[in-house]
C-alpha cells in the first residue's frame, strides 16, 4: 500500500494528486480485502463505494461538512480514512469499531446508520438547520445498497423540495430497479447539466426572466419544471427525482474517480436540493465479490488469494434456526396451496430464498420496506392466503404501526416470523432484536410464541397455520439449534400452553424461547449442588400460560423468569402483573433479562456473559437466591439480578 498509511484524517487526502488518488483507492481496497478476510464483515458494499467516498474527503471540508451515510455497512473506507485505520482490525468485536457509523465513534460519523432509508430525512434537517443558522455548511447523504426501496426515502424526497437547502443527494445505484439507460446521450445530457457554462447560461435566463417581471419567486420552479420537462422530451423518459422538483444528474461511473471529481466539483456550489445518480459495482476490484454480490454481502472468513470462503462444517453440526425455518416452510407449502412467503430484501438471510427457489410465483422479496411488507401480507390474508411474514426482529420496529392498524385490528391471519430475535452479536445495538416481545405484548389480538428448539420452531409454524385463525407471531434467535436431526414431525400445540420440562422444589424458573437452553445447563449446575429446580418453557408470551402461573405461585415462594429481551415489557414484567393481579403476596419475582440500555455489538457469548444471560451467570443467580438469606417472602419484588453498569 503506497499512500494509506500517510492518511490520518481527511485533511491528507488534499495534499495528493487525481493520478495519487487513484493508487489511495487501490490501497484502500487491498486493506479492506486483507482486513476482511480475517475479520468478517460487511464486504461487498464497502468496495463498492472507495471512489466515492475518496472524492466526497477529497472535495469536502469534513466533519464540518456532513456526509450522511445510509445503511453504515457502505462506509468502512470512510472510516478507514478518517482516523480508524490502524483500529479497524477491532471491526465488529467487542470493544472495537462499530460495523456502522456511530458519532460516539467519531466525529466524521454523523448519524448512526444501522437501519436503511434514513439518510435523505437526517440529512434534510442537517441542511435545513444550516440555512437557519446561517452557517456555510454542504451537506451530502449518501442513499444506496438497496436503501432507495424504502418509504422513508421517499418522504424525504417529497419534503426536500419544500425546504430551504442545499441538499445533495448522492444515490449510489449497484444494480437497483430504478437505473435509467446508459449512452451516449445520456453521457452527453451528464457532461451538459454538471457544466459550468450550462448552468451559467439556465441562471441567466431565469434572471433574466425575473428582471423582466415575467417570472416572480414564487414562480421559480417552473423553470425548473420546464427544464426537466425538456429533458424528458429529449430522453423520452419521465425522472422520478425531477417530478420532485429535486434536479438530476447523472447516471455516472462511481468508479472513474478523476470525473467522479470532476462532477462533484461542478455541482457542489449549486443552490437547491439536487441529486447525483452513480452507478457502482459491489465487490469491485475482488472478482468473485464481483461475480456473486449477495454472497459476498458479508462472506465471513475467506482467503484473499483464492476467494475461496472459509466454513467450518462440523459432522451432524446443528442447522441454523432460519434455515429450519426455511426448509419448514417449503415442506408446509407443499402442502398447502394457499402458504405464500414474504419478506423485506432479506431473503438468504432468513432462508426465504428456499421458498423462492421451490415457489417463485408464491414468495415476494418487497425490497427494504417492512412496512409494506405487513400490510401486503395483510392483504393476501383479507383474500384467503396465509402469508408468512419473516422480518429481523430489529427491522420490524419499522412496522409496528401496520401490526397494529392491518393486522392486529382487523384479526388477519398473518405469520409474523421474527428472526434474529435477542442480542445478535457483531451487528450491535442497531439489529440485536431485542425489544420484539415487550412492543408487541400490548397489542390486541395477538399469538406471541417463542421456540425452545428447532423442534418446537417447526411446531408452531404448523400450530399458526391449522390451530389458530387470527395473527400469530413467532420469536426466534440468530444462530444454530440443539438437534443435528432437526426434522420431527410436527404438532399443533395448543394455543397459550407452556410446558414442564424439569420437576423441583426449591425455585422455579420460567424461561421463554431458546435462552431457555442456558438455563437448563444452569439448572443441571445447580443440581448437582442439591439445590432442586423446576423448569417451566413458558412457550407463549401471549396468551400467557395462566395454570403454570397460578402453580408456580402456589408452590414456590422464589421465581427466576429468563428472557433473551428487554427486562422491561416482557415475560418477567408479564409474570409480575399476574402475581399482582391474582394478590400472590408472598412470592418474590426475580428478572434475568437485557438490561436498561443499548448493548454493544461482540460474539453473542461475549454479550451474553455482559448481560447475565449466559449459563454460568444463570446458574450463580440460582446459587446466590437458594441461600436461605435471600428467602423474602412478605412482598413481591422486582429484581433485576445484573446492573447494568456489569
Amino acid at each position: 500500500m503506497e499512500y494509506l498509511q500517510e492518511i490520518n484524517s481527511p485533511d491528507d487526502l488534499k495534499k495528493f494528486s487525481i493520478e495519487q488518488l487513484k493508487t489511495v483507492c487501490s490501497d484502500l481496497r487491498e486493506f479492506i480485502i486483507e482486513q476482511l478476510s480475517n475479520n468478517p464483515g460487511h464486504f461487498g458494499s464497502s468496495l463498492g463505494t472507495v471512489e466515492l467516498t475518496v472524492a466526497l474527503h477529497y472535495l469536502y471540508n469534513t466533519p464540518y461538512d456532513r456526509i450522511v451515510w445510509d445503511v453504515g455497512h457502505q462506509a468502512y473506507s470512510h472510516k478507514i480514512l478518517t482516523g480508524r485505520r490502524d483500529r479497524f482490525s477491532t471491526n465488529r468485536k467487542l470493544g472495537g469499531l462499530s460495523g456502522f457509523t456511530n458519532p460516539a465513534e467519531s466525529e466524521y460519523d454523523t448519524f448512526i446508520a444501522g437501519h436503511a432509508s434514513t439518510s435523505i430525512s437526517a440529512a434534510l434537517g442537517m441542511a435545513v438547520a444550516a440555512s437557519l443558522n446561517n452557517e456555510d455548511r454542504h451537506v451530502v447523504a449518501v442513499i444506496g445498497d438497496g436503501s432507495m426501496t424504502g418509504g422513508l426515502a421517499y418522504e424525504g424526497l417529497n419534503n426536500a423540495c419544500s425546504q430551504p437547502n442545499n441538499l445533495l443527494i448522492i444515490l449510489n445505484d449497484n444494480n437497483m430497479s430504478i437505473d435509467n439507460n446508459v449512452g451516449g446521450l445520456q453521457d452527453y445530457l451528464v457532461k451538459l447539466n454538471t457544466s459550468f457554462n450550462y448552468n451559467r447560461f439556465r441562471n441567466s435566463l431565469y434572471q433574466g426572466f425575473k428582471r423582466r417581471n415575467l417570472i416572480s419567486e414564487k414562480e421559480k420552479n417552473i423553470v425548473l419544471r420546464f427544464n426537466n420537462s425538456v429533458k424528458s422530451l429529449i430522453t423520452k423518459e419521465q425522472n422520478l427525482f425531477e417530478g420532485f422538483n429535486i434536479r438530476y444528474f447523472g447516471p455516472v461511473d462511481g468508479h472513474d474517480l478523476p470525473n467522479l471529481i470532476h462532477i462533484l466539483h461542478n455541482i457542489k456550489e449549486m443552490k437547491g436540493p439536487k441529486l447525483l445518480h452513480v452507478k457502482t459495482v459491489k465487490g469491485k476490484g475482488y472478482e468473485p465479490a464481483e461475480k456473486s454480490a449477495t454472497e459476498w454481502h458479508s462472506p465471513g472468513l475467506f482467503n484473499k488469494d483464492t476467494g475461496e470462503r472459509i466454513i467450518k462444517v462440523q459432522k451432524d453440526q446443528p442447522k441454523l434456526y432460519q434455515d429450519v425455518f426455511g426448509h419448514t416452510l417449503v415442506e408446509m407449502a407443499q402442502e398447502n396451496s394457499q402458504i405464500v412467503g414474504v419478506t423485506p430484501a432479506m431473503p438468504t438471510g432468513c432462508s426465504m430464498s428456499f421458498m423462492m427457489s421451490a415457489f417463485p410465483k408464491r414468495a415476494f422479496d418487497v425490497g427494504i420496506a417492512e412496512a409494506h411488507a405487513v400490510t401486503f401480507s395483510a392483504g393476501m390474508a383479507k383474500e384467503g392466503l396465509i402469508p408468512f411474514c419473516n422480518i429481523y426482529s430489529s427491522f420490524m420496529q419499522r412496522a409496528y404501526d401496520q401490526v397494529i392498524h392491518d393486522v392486529a385490528l382487523q384479526k388477519l391471519k398473518v405469520i409474523m416470523c421474527l428472526d434474529r430475535g435477542g442480542l445478535v452479536g457483531p451487528d450491535g445495538p442497531t439489529h440485536h432484536g431485542v425489544f420484539d416481545l415487550a412492543y408487541l405484548r400490548p397489542i390486541p389480538n395477538l399469538v406471541i410464541s417463542a421456540p425452545y428448539n428447532e423442534h418446537e420452531l417447526r411446531n408452531l409454524m404448523h400450530t399458526a397455520v391449522y390451530g389458530n385463525e387470527g395473527p400469530f407471531v413467532i420469536r426466534y434467535p440468530r444462530g444454530q439449534g440443539e438437534f443435528s436431526q432437526w426434522r420431527n414431525e410436527p404438532q399443533i400445540l395448543p394455543i397459550g400452553k407452556g410446558r414442564l420440562l424439569k420437576e423441583g422444589k426449591d425455585i422455579a424458573l420460567l424461561s421463554i424461547g431458546a435462552i431457555g437452553n442456558n438455563a437448563a445447563r444452569a439448572i443441571a449446575e445447580a443440581e448437582k449442588q442439591g439445590i432442586s429446580i423446576a423448569h417451566y418453557d413458558m412457550v407463549f408470551l401471549k396468551p400467557i400460560d395462566e395454570e403454570i402461573l397460578t402453580e408456580v405461585a402456589t408452590n414456590f415462594k422464589q421465581i427466576i423468569t429468563v428472557e433473551n429481551g428487554v427486562i422491561k415489557g416482557g415475560l418477567g414484567s408479564a409474570v409480575l402483573e399476574f402475581l399482582a393481579d391474582n394478590k400472590f403476596n408472598n412470592v418474590r419475582v426475580h428478572r434475568i433479562g437485557i438490561p436498561d440500555e443499548f448493548v454493544t455489538h461482540g460474539a453473542i457469548k461475549e454479550l451474553q456473559q455482559i448481560v447475565g444471560l449466559d449459563t454460568e451467570s444463570i446458574f450463580q443467580q440460582i446459587v446466590k437466591l437458594s441461600q436461605p438469606s435471600q428467602h423474602v417472602n412478605s412482598v413481591d419484588e422486582n429484581v433485576s439480578p445484573f446492573p447494568t453498569a456489569r
